[in-house]
């Protein structure tokens, strides 16, 4: 699970495909954390990707790194940590986005993957998968 972390930590924007009724809806984040032994992200609880979550847990997101070619898609379902200490350590993780979320507003969300795999590829090598 950490490379899975490293690697999108290196990229810094990844894409986050949801379902909304049927239709695939797909979005850019930059959030990723390492937190009791899972990986996090976050979102405001007043955005469509977190009703969407809600009503439909399985996610995937999908990341490029252009300097070795290699990406990442990683695919799992999305389970809300409603915990201060979560919403915490990611804010400390990302002071930036502390003029905009607080781990006591009521709207900051994090979430962990669970049964998830990653699944890392590249036009030079063999896929190589990791499941956490």
């Amino acid at each position: 699970m950490k490379s899975v972390y490293e690697f999108v930590k290196k990229c810094g924007t990844y894409y986050l495909a949801t379902v909304e009724d049927g239709q695939p809806r797909v979005r850019p984040f930059g959030t990723i954390d390492l937190f009791e032994d899972k990986l996090y992200i976050q979102t405001g609880k007043v955005k469509p990707v977190s009703k969407q979550l809600a009503a439909n847990p399985l996610a995937e997101l999908c990341c490029f790194d252009g300097e070795s070619g290699t990406w990442l898609r990683l695919a799992g379902e999305l389970v809300n940590d409603d915990r201060i200490e979560a919403k915490k350590h990611m804010l400390d993780s990302y002071p930036n986005l502390r003029g905009m979320y607080d781990e006591n507003d009521g709207n900051t969300q994090v979430l962990y993957f669970k049964n998830a795999t990653a699944t890392f590829s590249s036009f030079a090598a063999a896929p190589r998968v990791v499941k956490f």
